[in-house]
Order: C-alpha cells, then structure tokens, then sequence
C-alpha cells in the first residue's frame, strides 16, 4: 500500500487552521532565521501546534542532515557552519512565545567532532537565562554513539532527553540511515548511566511492515535501557521517493498498544495514528510527573530527597 497513491483513513484527516497564532509563528521563526522540524518534516499537526497551541519543535543546527533515512523529509547534503548565535535567537522565542515547555530537536551533524552536542548544550543554558520557568525537551541523535558528547549534552540537564528507536530491529537497516538499532539503544543505556534520575523518552514509527510482536519486542528493549516515556504514531509517506506505507493501524490498535505499554513498566505512552515524538510533549511531560509522584525540579540535577 502506498501512502501517496492510496486514499488515507479518515482518521487521518488534518483540520487546516491558519489563524493568527499560526501567522504570528510563521512570521517569528522566519524574523530570527529559526528551523522547525513542524516545517522541514512536514509534519500533519503543525496547523493543530501552531494555530490553535502555540508551539512549536525548533530544529537546531541547521537545515541540512548528513544521514538520508528513508522515511524523512529533511534536506540531506554537505550542511552548514555552525551558527553560533542560533541558542539564544532559539530561547529569546522561546520566551516571546511564553512557552512553558519547548522542544528542541536536531538534524544528524556527522561532520563535527561532538555531533552538535555542545551547541544542543548551549541552546539548554540560553533558555534557563531567558525563560527559567521554561522545561526543555531534547530530542537528540545518537553521535554516533559518542559517550562525551552525550554527557556534554546531559550536563546541561533538560527534563527530557529523548532519542528515537524509529521502527523495529528486522526494518531498521532498510529505514535508517548511517544509524543502528542497537547504537540507538546504547546511547539510551549510556543516558541512564550517566544521569540515573534523567527522564527518558523514545518514539517508534508503525506501519512500515512492522508486526505487533516486532513492537512489543522493541518496546521490551526500550525498558531495558531505563526508558520511561514512549510515544507511538502513524509513519505517512512524506513525498514518493520516501518507503511506502504498508498498512494503517487503527485507533483502536494503537490504544491497545498504549494499554500494552503501560502494562508492561512505561510511566507515559501517547499512542494514536498522529501521534510523533514531541506531539503534545508539555502535557505528556505533566502526565509523567504525576505518574511517578515527582517535581520538575526533582530531574534537574538533584536527587529527590
């Protein structure tokens, strides 16, 4: 079946919603040069975020990704210098935007020796000095399984750290790019050593050929590593050069899957056709604290007494 022949679900209509928080986003993040992965992913919820929530996943380091995994639609070439002022043109939006919790993700930066850690650092501290009240979400590759640069990363101490397994071990060389299933868990294991009390969050893609078995393994690998926090959505083809879509789960399997997860030891799992990792992350994060009976301040650096 193929995403961009075949007609989608109608669970999987978007709402377009352009109001004057969507036009007030656009403006901004094109007034301080910043990149969105709403935008250069095409993800189906941006009108929902943007127009009708206010936020948005800001993307770091640029707009060029030296990997070209076969599911996503980021530009893929020879990236960039780094822009050293992109932190803080980063955290004075984040604070203009009054959000309460911002996401930060990145493109793969295989060209720097720490992979963009230092910068991802950067953009942490620039918002704790413009935005204190602001929690920080990390959505970060795997540096090639760089412990030093990952530790750079955890030493500016975000509420969340994430990296995503993507799909299942048997998909993943097909999927991926330059990335490995068992590298992506190592640095998820790496991140429960280096920081014991580090919430950590993780995300996989269905539909892509997946069986529910393949899931369940994986969300079985995820726990092993001191994953907490899983969210599981729908893959869409972004363009036809992307892998095809071989089958729609329902709304009621990824219930089911969610239900699966919580059984088996996950503190939060978002599961639903459109859903992705940074879907609703502020209050997926509010979920979370209340489910393990904590305080933000609990996972900054400090251990709950």
């Amino acid at each position: 079946m193929s995403d961009s022949c075949e007609r989608k679900p109608d669970w999987l209509k978007i709402q377009l919603n352009t109001t004057e928080n969507f036009r007030y986003l656009k403006r901004l993040m094109r007034e301080e040069r910043l990149t969105t992965v709403c935008e250069e992913a095409r993800c189906p919820n941006i009108h929902e975020c943007w127009g009708q929530h206010k936020t948005a996943t800001f993307m770091i380091l640029g707009q060029i990704c030296t990997r070209r995994c076969r599911f996503c639609a980021v530009k893929t070439g020879a990236p960039i210098a780094v822009d050293q002022g992109e932190p803080r043109r980063v955290a004075e939006s984040v604070a203009k935007m009054g959000l309460v919790h911002a996401v930060i993700t990145m493109v793969n930066r295989d060209d720097l020796p720490d992979g963009g850690a230092l910068v991802m650092a950067q953009t942490v501290e620039a918002i704790r000095e413009a935005a204190p009240g602001c929690a920080v979400e990390l959505l970060a590759g795997d540096f090639q399984g760089n412990r030093d640069a990952l530790k750079v990363v955890l030493e500016s101490r975000p509420e969340v750290l994430g990296h995503n397994l993507e799909t299942v071990r048997r998909l993943s060389p097909q999927v991926r790019s330059r990335s490995d299933y068992d590298r992506s868990l190592g640095v998820l294991a790496a991140a429960r050593d280096l920081a014991p009390l580090q919430a950590l969050k993780s995300s996989l893609m269905l539909g892509l050929g997946e069986t529910e078995e393949e899931v369940l393994v994986a969300m079985e690998d995820l726990l092993k590593q001191g994953v907490t926090i899983l969210n599981l959505g729908q893959y869409l083809q972004p363009t036809r050069r992307h892998l095809p879509v071989q089958r729609y789960w329902t709304p009621q399997e990824f219930s089911l899957l969610r239900d699966q997860a919580l059984a088996r030891g996950f503190r939060f799992c978002d599961a639903g056709p459109l859903v992705r990792s940074s879907y609703h992350a502020g209050a997926g994060y509010q979920e979370y604290l209340k489910q393990i009976g904590s305080k933000k301040e609990d996972y900054r650096g400090e251990r709950k007494k």
